[in-house]
This record gives C-alpha cells, structure tokens and sequence, in this order.
C-alpha cells in the first residue's frame, strides 16, 4: 500500500515534517546569504545594484538547471544523499564568501549556493508525499512553506546583525556554521526520510516510467509558468524591498530590514492558514484569489501615497496573501505529478516544475536591476503586482487541464 491508502502514525508523520521543515528553512535562509550584504559587498568592492544582482541570477540559475537534474538524483539515489551533498555545498558557499576579494569570489559563493539549493524541493516534496499520510499532507506542505519563510525572515536580521557588528565577512562564517548544524541534524534523524526506492521504481501496475514523459503533460508545463511567474515578483522584494522603502518613504536601513521580514512573516502566517484550508485538495479559486488580493497591495505601495505608519502592515498584507496561497500551489503540483504517473516520477516532476522558481528568481534581478538603477522604483512595485496578476490565469488554467 501507499501513503494515500495505509496512514501512518501521527509520530512517524510528525518527525518526517519536522525534519524537513528544518532542512528547508536553512536552504531558504541561504538563500539570503547575498542580499542582506549587498550594502557592504556594493561599498567594499564598489559594484551597482545590477552587478549584485548578478549574483544573485547566478544563484537561481545554477539552482534551476540543478534542480531539474536532481529530481533524478532522487528518484534513483534517496533523498539523503541527495540532501547531504546539497547542505555541503551551503557551508562552501558561507567559507567562499568570507574569503570574497571582488566579484568573481561573490559570483562562486552564488554558484555554490545555488548548486546546494537545487536539491531541497525534489527531495523535500518527494519524501513528504511518499512518506507522510494523505490526511496530513496539507498540514506537511503548509509546514514546509512556513519553515522556508521564517529562514527568509531570520537571514536578514542574522546576517545584518552579525555584519554590523563583526563585518560581512564574519556573518558569512556564521551562515557557514548554520549550515554545519544542519548537516548534524540531517545525519542524527536521517530514518525519518529513509526511502525504499524499490517501491516507487515503476506505477502501479509495475510498467515503468520514461523517464522524460512528464514533460509530455500540459498541466507540468503551466504549473512551471506559475512558478516563473510567482517568484519572479517575490525575487524582487526579496533582493530590493530594503533600497525600495528606503527611497520612497525614508526608511532607514533597519526599518526596510524589519519592513522585509514584516512581509516573510507575513508569509509564514499565510501559509499557516492556507495549510487549513487547502487541506487535501487544491483549490484553485483560492490562489487566484489570494494572489489578486496581493497584487492590489503591491500597486498601493507602488502610489507612494501611504503613509509611513502603514508600511508595516502592508508588507505584511502583501506576505500574507501569498503565503495563503502555497499550500494549495504545492497541492496543485502533486496533482499534476500523481495524475499520470504515481508517485514512479515525484522527483522528476517537482524538480523540473520547481525550476520555474528559480528562472522566476533569477530572471528579477536583471529585469528589475535595470530598474532600480534607473531609479524607477515605484515600476518595480508596478512590475510586481503585473507579474502577480499573470500568476493567476496559470494557476486557473491549470486546474482544467
């Protein structure tokens, strides 16, 4: 039997999601290895915001291009490994940066970065959907996504904190010593994502898989454009909510540091609630509907005409809504994945569709770099709330596919 017919017990379930929420929290706080640092790294090494933000392309595009690979990795090799390597990778790219001496060293650390991110969603969403029972997957997805934004939320205060006391070069090491822990964590619990592959070789049935016939799915391909299109707008809140708040309202640094984890916080308590209402099923209606509402908040912030007070809750607003969204979106993929094939593909599914995150990621720099040092500001908002809005109609149409 499998995991949607045969229920584990609760404790068996429970540790399998806390074990990855873990692990995925550090691959999203590495993620802000750069960003956070960008003040410093621009002074130090005199580059402009599109020159780090180059990075930071390099980042998502070693991520994505990995990523599509992994899930094959997984499929045949475990998650374990899989993960392991990918943890490794994190405290080379903390080492890489503290020792950066311009922008080819800040271009590796990227490069490393975004190799050890590319393993965590074909191997985190494979273990959960095979191993966690389908009553409590809902609740699983919701906890993954969570456990990704409060690591988006801790790096910034993290690093910031550490680099304004010590140097950057020491909050490197100290993204470096995280990653070390995680690999301690990893290894102690690591029967908590033991996979018998052997099990999942072929659909039911016992006729294998091609290994590329999903990409033969529409649904696959829409759910890529969703993501594309949905993390390029996070991409550029991500890497220039700070500078943005700074020029249009006078926040200061810390105050646009604080607005940005105001929105990842917001985030997590989205999908907190998303988690409860997606429940087994997704529910399409509820990500156009959550993502409007976004977007609606994004173009507020764009006006310019709120008041400083109100920054807070809005960014929070904007976090919000899109976290409400995740665990019906994460939802939506395992019903792409499992409508042809099973569960012989998970991997190969999520890490080609999770690819689309990353192209989202790393497209945002380019696109609102330029802007940013146009001093267009207010576009990127516009920008943000446009690629929201076209999220919509994907996540729409692929619930009729």
């Amino acid at each position: 039997m499998t995991t949607d017919t045969l229920p584990r017990p609760a404790a068996g379930d429970l540790e399998t999601i806390a074990l990855i929420g873990f692990v995925h929290g550090v691959s999203h706080f590495v993620h802000l290895l750069l960003p956070p640092l960008f003040p410093w790294l621009m002074a130090e090494f005199g580059l402009s915001f599109t020159a780090v933000g180059v990075t930071m392309t390099v980042f998502f595009v070693i991520s994505g291009i990995g990523q599509a690979a992994a899930g094959f990795f997984v499929d045949r090799f475990g998650a374990f490994r899989v993960l392991f390597a990918g943890i490794c990778c994190f405290v080379l790219a903390g080492i890489t940066l503290h020792f950066a001496s311009g922008l080819a060293w800040l271009i590796a650390a990227a490069a490393l970065a975004g190799l050890g991110n590319s393993v965590f969603h074909p191997a985190d969403f494979t273990v959960l959907n095979r191993r966690v029972s389908q009553p409590r997957l809902g609740h699983a997805f919701s906890v993954h996504g969570l456990s990704g934004n409060l690591g988006w939320a801790a790096a910034p205060v993290f690093m910031t904190g550490i680099a304004a006391v010590a140097g950057w070069r020491e909050a490197a090491l100290g993204a470096s010593v995280v990653a070390v822990v995680a690999l301690g964590v990893l290894t102690w619990r690591r029967q908590a994502i033991a996979d018998p592959l052997a099990e999942h070789a072929a659909k039911p049935g016992g006729e294998a898989v091609p290994p590329l016939a999903f990409l033969r799915v529409p649904a696959v391909w829409l759910c890529f454009l969703f993501f594309f299109l949905i993390t390029a707008a996070f991409g550029a809140i991500q890497n220039f909510a700070t500078p943005i708040l700074q020029a249009l309202y006078a926040f200061s640094l810390a105050s646009a540091a604080t607005a940005l984890s105001t929105y990842l916080l917001g985030g997590a308590a989205g999908i907190v609630l998303g988690g409860f209402l997606a429940q087994k099923n997704a529910h399409d209606g509820l990500i156009a509907g959550a993502l409007g509402l976004a977007a609606l908040f994004a173009l507020l912030l764009a006006s310019g005409l709120p008041p400083a007070w109100s920054i807070l809750p809005l960014m929070g607003l904007i976090g919000f809504c899109t976290g409400v969204a995740g665990p019906s979106r994460d939802l939506l993929v395992r019903r792409a994945a499992t409508a042809r094939f099973g569960q012989a593909a998970f991997g190969r599914i999520y890490g080609f569709v999770y690819s689309g995150l990353d192209l989202g990621l790393a497209t945002a720099p380019l696109i609102f770099g330029r802007l940013m040092d146009s001093g267009n500001f207010s576009g990127v908002l516009l920008g943000i709330a446009i690629f929201q809005a076209l999220a919509i109609f994907t996540a729409l149409r692929v619930g009729k596919v």
